[in-house]
């Protein structure tokens, strides 16, 4: 009897071309779908809760796959999975759900965490999985622009083309959170959705206030027009500092 497995997943994405399959690209997607072929010897679709770009890491991407038989229980799998899989990407966890569960449609909302160092010197450990910023921050102003984001707002001023431009650019940010430890300073957003490239833009912008470049006022403008030239130029931060945390159902 079929049987739909949902998986909890956890990856390094600075290898990989990103989370969905491509024509030359070298993606998780490819990757859990060749694992699970080497265990079934079938084909098999992977559907993950969304896209995350090359570079980007996750601590909990969610996925589901539809599977012709429960060959093995759950713990099984995660073994089986992890057998196979690269270090770098691993199978938290995993059980049998309804087949009315959909990694993707039924989700609703995601958390997001980005990292910044800031400090003179990037230590080792840190490459890859932090956006080096030198320069002094000032995270009380980081703090107030971070906040000017919360609410149901049109972020059309905050995305990126993927090639296709969205037909619907409203989001709701439930909360966002900054706090520094130390070098390192992490923000946390929470919201129902996002864009191509908008977590990323925002830490952009977040970051040129913390530098005195810009003003929080700027963002609450660019909200209020997100259809308006944008005299200033939009600064996507790295993808290698940002974190996929969770997915809420």
């Amino acid at each position: 009897m079929p049987a739909r497995l949902k998986l909890i997943v956890s990856y390094d994405g600075a290898a990989f071309a990103g989370w969905q399959r491509q024509a030359n690209g070298d993606t998780i997607q490819d990757r859990l779908e060749e694992a699970f072929h080497r265990i079934c010897s079938r084909h098999v679709r992977v559907h993950g809760a969304g896209r995350t770009d090359a570079g980007v890491h996750a601590l909990a991407q969610c996925a589901h796959v539809d599977l012709p038989e429960r060959r093995y229980q759950p713990d099984r799998w995660v073994s089986a999975l992890n057998g196979v899989l690269p270090p770098a990407i691993r199978v938290m966890r995993c059980r049998f759900v309804s087949e009315k569960f959909h990694a993707r449609f039924s989700a609703k909302g995601k958390t997001y965490r980005y990292r910044i160092w800031n400090a003179r010197v990037l230590p080792p450990f840190e490459s890859g999985r932090a956006w080096h910023v030198m320069n002094p921050l000032d995270v009380q102003r980081m703090k107030i622009a971070a906040q000017e984001f919360c609410g149901e707002h049109d972020f059309a001023a905050f995305a990126a083309n993927r090639g296709t431009p969205a037909t619907d650019t409203v989001r709701i940010i439930r909360a966002v959170g900054l706090r520094r430890a130390g070098s390192c300073l992490a923000i946390e957003f929470d919201g129902d959705g996002f864009l191509y490239k908008m977590v990323r833009m925002m830490v952009g912008t977040i970051v040129r206030v913390g530098l005195g470049i810009s003003l929080p006022q700027e963002i609450h403008a660019r909200l209020r027009s997100p259809r308006q030239p944008n005299p200033h130029r939009r600064v996507a931060a790295p993808a290698d500092g940002l974190f996929l945390v969770r997915v809420r159902y």
